[in-house]
């Protein structure tokens, strides 16, 4: 397993900038985080060259973040402005080198019809993937729980996969969060192996309190063995809101990595 600590929610005692660091001296060897669009694309480059860092993914553009948006692909009327959202984040992985980028689907607000929502980000996505495709990037959807996120368009694996389906792209892929995937659907196992085809990055949580994965109802270690049998060699993000200080929490990755070493087992 390869993990990627998230910037976003690791490490937040320190200001951004000085996070890349931090989570190297924790031994991460890459980094994903929500969004870059704050920072020049140099200096954050310039960070994760100095730390020896790979980039495993960001978001696109949100929308208002701070007015309670969290994407505006399924907003009818918004679409010149998700494109323009698109164009730069294809400019930032260019400049960070990172190769997959997620398309946050955004809340459905009332007097939407849901079904008009679907079809915005349906359309929304093959204008998103296409340019991303020649761009030679990854285009992710991933489902988010309902609980968090209250009236997110894109909730469940089910509908991703049938979003993927209908967007037809061969770059579109789903980016699996078995946090929230516990809280939405639960049965993990099988919901790793069902959707095994189209994972393209993973990420996990401790269920219920989004605390470190060694904590509440997930046991992980059990989930990282489904995941090496599937043949996932990606990367899992660490996108866990630490109970205290970040490196005081880190003795779930100590203890996978001294297992590992203790196996012989090559599980990279």
């Amino acid at each position: 397993m390869r993990f990627a600590a998230n910037l976003s929610l690791l490490f937040t005692e320190r200001p951004f900038p000085e996070r890349f660091a931090a989570a190297a001296a924790a031994g991460f060897d890459a980094v994903e985080f929500l969004f870059p669009y704050g920072f020049p694309a140099e200096t954050l480059a310039a960070e994760l060259n100095a730390n020896n860092l790979a980039l495993a993914l960001f978001n696109l553009p949100p929308g208002d973040w701070e007015a309670g948006e969290r994407g505006i692909a399924c907003l009818p009327g918004r679409e010149a402005e998700f494109r323009a959202g698109v164009d730069r984040a294809i400019a930032y992985a260019r400049a960070l080198g990172n190769r997959r980028l997620h398309c946050m689907a955004g809340i459905v607000p009332p007097g939407l019809d849901r079904a008009m929502a679907l079809e915005t980000y349906v359309g929304n996505l093959r204008v998103a993937a296409s340019a991303c495709l020649d761009a030679r990037l990854t285009l992710l959807v991933e489902p988010i729980n309902t609980r968090d996120m209250p009236g997110y368009l894109m909730d469940r694996t089910t509908l991703a996969r049938e979003v993927i389906g209908r967007v037809g792209a061969p770059n579109l892929r789903l980016q699996l969060d078995l946090y929230h995937a516990q809280i939405s659907e639960g049965d993990l196992a099988t919901r790793i192996r069902a959707n095994a085809d189209l994972t393209d990055h993973v990420q996990i949580a401790g269920v219920p309190d989004r605390h470190e994965p060694d904590s509440g109802e997930v046991h992980y270690p059990y989930l990282f063995e489904i995941l090496a049998t599937t043949g996932y060699d990606g990367f899992i993000g660490c996108e866990y809101r630490p109970r205290g200080r970040t490196e005081e929490g880190l003795g779930w990755l100590a203890a996978w990595r001294a297992g590992i070493d203790r196996s012989g087992l090559d599980r990279s």
